[in-house]
């Protein structure tokens, strides 16, 4: 059984930053590809950014590429998410997702590809 919690969400200018960060317990988490998903009110959950189990593989949704930023430490078994120049199109509740299973050295980005999910931690832009 493998569990996800998120944490650093929060209230934030239009502009600012965030960095969230989802702490991964159970099995081998370098195995695990990973990824980030949000949905705000009203809306369907989105995909936002994906990475290899080795960190070597990431990929971006269009609408943050070239302001937010995957990337994991193995060692401590905690995914991040780095986000800059927020937008309040960014406000939603941002999930952690995991998959254990087979498909460890590849980046997904369909929701439905993820085995385990987080809670899922708010983060709200202001204008």
């Amino acid at each position: 059984q493998v569990q996800l919690v998120e944490s650093g969400g929060g209230l934030v200018q239009a502009g600012g930053s965030l960095r969230l960060s989802c702490a991964a317990s159970g099995g081998t988490f370098s195995s695990y590809a990973m990824g980030w998903f949000r949905q705000a009110p009203g809306k369907e959950r989105q995909f936002v950014s994906a990475i290899s189990g080795s960190g070597g593989r990431t990929w971006h949704a269009d609408s943050v590429k070239g302001r937010f930023t995957i990337s994991r430490d193995n060692a401590k078994n905690t995914l991040y998410l780095q986000m800059n120049s927020l937008k309040p199109g960014d406000t939603a509740v941002y999930y952690c997702a995991a998959r254990i299973t087979s498909y460890g050295g590849r980046v997904l980005l369909n929701g439905r590809d993820y085995e385990y999910w987080g809670q899922g931690t708010q983060v709200t832009v202001s204008s």
